[in-house]
């Protein structure tokens, strides 16, 4: 499985970004596909988990700001976020199972200055 995750940067607070991440070698809508996230310092977090069969679930931290979406066309897995907050700065990652988040990628960081 290989993939390509982009959108990440440098914004201020209440701005936004729109993470991509393209999956060749695994299907995204056959598969339960979610981001986690990993802050300076800390442990790896879910962030957000879309399923199959289209259940979609979000972090208590995030939700009402980000929504996650996949484009089955072009195989690719999307994270809108909007409200950024600077506790929202860490390195993103796409990622394989709804809760689970098996990173595939090395990421893409997002920073959110204040």
């Amino acid at each position: 499985v290989q993939v390509v995750e982009s959108g990440g940067g440098l914004v201020q607070s209440g701005g936004s970004l729109r993470l991509s991440c393209v999956v060749s070698g695994l299907s995204v809508s056959s598969n339960d596909m979610s981001w986690a996230r990993q802050a300076p310092g800390k442990g790896l977090e879910w962030v957000s988990g879309i399923g199959r069969y289209g259940r979609v679930s979000y972090a208590e931290a995030v939700k009402g700001r980000f929504t996650i979406s996949r484009d089955i066309g072009m195989n690719t897995l999307s994270l809108q976020m909007n409200g950024l907050k600077p506790e929202d700065t860490a390195v993103y990652f796409c990622s394989e199972g709804f809760f689970e988040s098996r990173t595939l990628g090395e990421g893409t960081q997002v920073t959110v200055s204040s």
